[in-house]
């Protein structure tokens, strides 16, 4: 039940690979903590204007699930933290391994959330090489 809307997204660089993992890992997450009683609804899209450092894009993914309280922000990028325990699958590696990836790539992420109104994850990710400024699929 639900709907996921992506929108016209510019080519990142680097390793094809490890940047579909930590995309199926965001998008995996907000399947996994989506409220029960609510259609999921999942947004990713670019925000250029948030990043920082030239040549480089913000990919947005936004969802309507859970939410994580504010005094688990700062762990939530941190090995084996589990927010919503007995919620979803797996040992909390995810967004550790999500964030390293991150990293590899000489980006930044950071994550927004309200309980009970959802969470944004935030990935600032080098532009491909050689492409224009606007967003490109």
């Amino acid at each position: 039940r639900g709907e996921v809307r992506v929108e016209p997204l510019p080519e990142v660089g680097g390793d094809a690979l490890a940047i579909e993992q930590l995309f199926a890992n965001l998008l995996g997450n907000a399947v996994a903590y989506a409220r029960p009683d609510v259609p999921a609804r999942i947004e990713v899209a670019a925000e250029d204007d948030l990043a920082r450092t030239p040549g480089y894009t913000v990919i947005r993914v936004s969802d309507n699930g859970l939410g994580i309280p504010e005094a688990h922000l700062d762990k939530v990028f941190q090995p084996l933290q589990r927010v919503h325990p007995g919620v979803g699958r797996g040992e909390g590696m995810g967004l550790a391994i999500v964030r390293r990836i991150v990293e590899r790539h000489g980006g930044r992420i950071w994550v927004r959330s309200r309980v009970g109104a959802g969470t944004t994850f935030y990935v600032e990710l080098p532009r491909e090489a050689g492409e224009a400024s606007s967003h490109a699929s």
